[in-house]
């Protein structure tokens, strides 16, 4: 059989920074997997060392893609197009998708794991529901694209993790704009009753390593989606208070509807309402088929999690500035 090779697409994004360094680790060991990096705009990390190769490539560009899966076993996709015009997420999120999955199979990759998101889903409610059981609605062309890459990557056999809210070192959407958000409408809203799935990135990160380190015989369930979460949703009010004092902010005050909210928003421009609308909805999942598989856990509670982050959030508010 041939030694096992790793290619990770988006290992400089949010959650490739804390994948690569744990299956460098794991790289490093006897008989441990090589490790090839897809590079596009940024460098990659340093390739000296760790069993690391860097190759150019970029999703927008299938050309660029011919060859890059060669002598790989296991293919970690976690690039995406995040915003920008609709034909830019198309081109990335399905037709990069695409020819990614096209290289893979002249190359006879045995394992495709993809990072998905449960925003697929649409706006809710989505209380506990397990894979499967929910229809899938996507609101964005982000959200649009993204599904039809994942739809891609099942088709193909590959195994998709969606979770929903990521926090944790690199995060630059999820903290900073609940912040934001505070900051516009410093008021709590509805009673932020509304339940959440979250999961912190280096927890999210060992998942999705485990799931492509797994030996391929017996190989993890192929075809399948599973969702990624803490098994404790957390209340948008515990989310808030947890986040405010880790980060010495003024909690809010008084209580508004979500009409008053959203009214308020309106005046900062389009677009300002969505952050709210993913808060205040309920929105969490069972992810027990995930960890069922898994020797990793889900990590401790948000609320002690996000002491061990906190003080980065502090610095990076603060630079933000």
């Amino acid at each position: 059989m041939s030694p096992e090779r790793i290619l990770v697409t988006g290992g400089t994004g949010f959650i490739g920074s804390h994948v690569v360094p744990l299956l460098r680790t794991a790289s490093a060991a006897p008989h441990g997997p090589a490790l090839r990096l897809l590079t596009h705009h940024r460098p990659g990390p340093d390739a000296t060392g760790g069993g690391l190769q860097t190759v150019h490539g970029d999703l927008a560009d299938p050309a660029s893609l011919r060859g890059v899966c060669d002598g790989v076993t296991t293919v970690l996709h976690l690039a995406a197009r995040i915003g920008g015009t609709p034909e830019e997420c198309r081109t990335v999120n399905e037709e990069g998708t695409r020819a990614l999955l096209a290289e893979a199979a002249r190359a006879g990759v045995r394992r495709i794991v993809q990072l998905g998101t449960a925003a697929v889903y649409g706006d809710g409610p989505h209380r506990g529901e397990r894979e499967g059981r929910i229809a899938e609605r996507p609101v964005s062309p982000t959200s649009e694209t993204r599904l039809a890459g994942e739809r891609l990557v099942l088709a193909a056999g590959g195994t998709v993790v969606r979770p929903y809210l990521v926090y944790g070192e690199g995060d630059t959407w999820v903290v900073p704009g609940l912040v934001q958000l505070l900051r516009r409408v410093p008021h709590w809203v509805d009673g932020a009753g509304a339940r959440l799935s979250l999961i912190s990135a280096p927890v999210l990160a060992r998942a999705l390593t485990e799931l492509a380190l797994a030996p391929h015989d017996p190989a993890p369930p192929a075809g399948r989606m599973l969702h990624a979460a803490h098994p404790e949703p957390v209340t948008l009010r515990e989310l808030v208070t947890t986040i405010c004092q880790a980060l010495d902010l003024p909690l809010p005050s008084g209580e508004i509807t979500l009409d008053e909210a959203l009214h308020r928003l309106d005046t900062y421009g389009p677009g300002a309402r969505r952050p709210l609308a993913l808060v205040t909805v309920d929105r969490w999942y069972d992810s027990r088929a995930l960890w069922s598989l898994l020797s990793t856990g889900p990590g401790a509670p948000f609320a002690e999690a996000f002491e061990e982050c906190a003080p980065w959030y502090r610095r990076a508010l603060a630079d933000a500035r």
